[in-house]
This record gives C-alpha cells, sequence and structure tokens, in this order.
C-alpha cells in the first residue's frame, strides 16, 4: 500500500484485500495529547474485534503514560486527565499487549491513515518496536470506492448522517468508544459492499481523499509504504 500525503489530500493505491467478507478484522483507535504525529503521544490506545459481519466482539482499551503533558481543552475532549496518566504503564509496556490482541487481523480505522498509522508508527521507531505487518483499511477509502461521486471530506459525521445510526450511545473522542462507533460503520459499510456484489478492495491506480482540515497535521508533504 502506498500513501502520498498532501496538503489537503491524499493519494493511495496499490491496496488488494481478496476475500473481503471472510477476513478477520479488528477496529483500532487512539487519543493523544494532540494533533501532531510529528512530536505527540499517545494517551489512550484501544480495539475491537469484528467479525466477517462487522459485528464487534472482545475488546482492548487502556491507558497510556505519556511524557508531554495533556493540553487543557485536550483533558476537556476526551475526559483523560494528566493525573489519570501519572501512573500508567509506557507505550513500550501497552504496545506488545496491543499486537497480542490484534493478532493478523487486518486493522480498520476512521482517518487513520492521516493520525493514528503515522503517529503509532512513530512511536514503535522511536522505541525500537515492530511497527504491525497487519494490513490497515480507512473508512475514507471504502467508502470512496463504493461511492466515487462523494466530494469532500468522509467524516465520522457524515457517515453516521448517511447511514442513519443513533450515535448518542457512543462516547466519543475516547479511543474505546470511537472503536466501537467505527465498528458500527464499518459494519454497515461491509453490507453495502455485499449488497453491491463487491467481494474484493482492490485499487491499483490513486485514488484521492480528501483530508481533515486541522492545522498541524502532515503540513508537509510526505510518501509512506505501509503493508
Amino acid at each position: 500500500m502506498n500513501i502520498r500525503m498532501r496538503e489537503d489530500h491524499y493519494l493511495i493505491s496499490d491496496l488488494f484485500v481478496p476475500d473481503l467478507h471472510s477476513q478477520p478484522f479488528c477496529v483500532f483507535d487512539l487519543e493523544g495529547t494532540g494533533i501532531h504525529t510529528a512530536d505527540d503521544y499517545v494517551t489512550q490506545l484501544a480495539a475491537v474485534h469484528v467479525d466477517q459481519e462487522g459485528a464487534a466482539g472482545d475488546s482492548f482499551c487502556r491507558p497510556v503514560y505519556t511524557p508531554k503533558p495533556v493540553p487543557p481543552f485536550v483533558e476537556k475532549l476526551t475526559g483523560i486527565r494528566n493525573e489519570d496518566l501519572a501512573e500508567a504503564p509506557a507505550f513500550s509496556v501497552i504496545y506488545p499487549l496491543f499486537l497480542d490482541f490484534i493478532q493478523n487481523r487486518i486493522l480498520v480505522t476512521q482517518a487513520g491513515y492521516e493520525y493514528d498509522v503515522p503517529l503509532l508508527r512513530r512511536l514503535c521507531q522511536e522505541n525500537r518496536l515492530p511497527y504491525p505487518e497487519n494490513r490497515v483499511l480507512d473508512l475514507k477509502v471504502l467508502v470512496k470506492v463504493i461511492h466515487p461521486e462523494w466530494e469532500g471530506i468522509v467524516s465520522t459525521d457524515r457517515l453516521i448522517s448517511y447511514y442513519g445510526i443513533d450515535a448518542s450511545g457512543y462516547k466519543r473522542h475516547d479511543a474505546l468508544g470511537d472503536c466501537h462507533l467505527i465498528a458500527r460503520l464499518f459494519q454497515l459499510v461491509l453490507s453495502e459492499y455485499k449488497h453491491m456484489n463487491v467481494n474484493e478492495l482492490q485499487l491499483k491506480e490513486p485514488l484521492s481523499i480528501a483530508r481533515f482540515r486541522i492545522e498541524g497535521m502532515h503540513t508537509e508533504p510526505y510518501e509512506a509504504v505501509y503493508p
């Protein structure tokens, strides 16, 4: 999988997932000290197993100690306070537990190519830990493939509105709460793929995906190759 990140969009290509409806999946999400993947840190790491139909199963969620204080506005947004993390295990302790949980499942994210994946990869490099060899799918890409007519950003709120789900029961900006919400959306996306008789995901030519317009996220273009 090749990703070429630009200021307002990214191009993704060389992605292939056969037998889409018979693969093991795992949704993952993280919270951090901020949106700057070059110098922010993970504060909470969560994952949820999903079956071939996208239904949620076992879950994993751990707080993570951060050497960088959580800013007040992030504390308010996520509910994760500095005092909650003071005695939390370090990333180097939590990450192997995360690997044990995800096993060889295909990982599913929402806007993960823009935030979760590059932040996770950087922390793996800094801690000399192996980056997962798992393939990673982003809901934004999955939806854009079957809805090329969609313009603009494929945001979580847009997906909630499109699929007509009640998101009031999900704890937003909480890694585990977001995992369960993403799992529900993923279930609906898979159902749409099945209804359209689409059984595999294949991107040979670059597909353009609009990025979230948040100042500080990948301001410099870059190219990355992932499993």
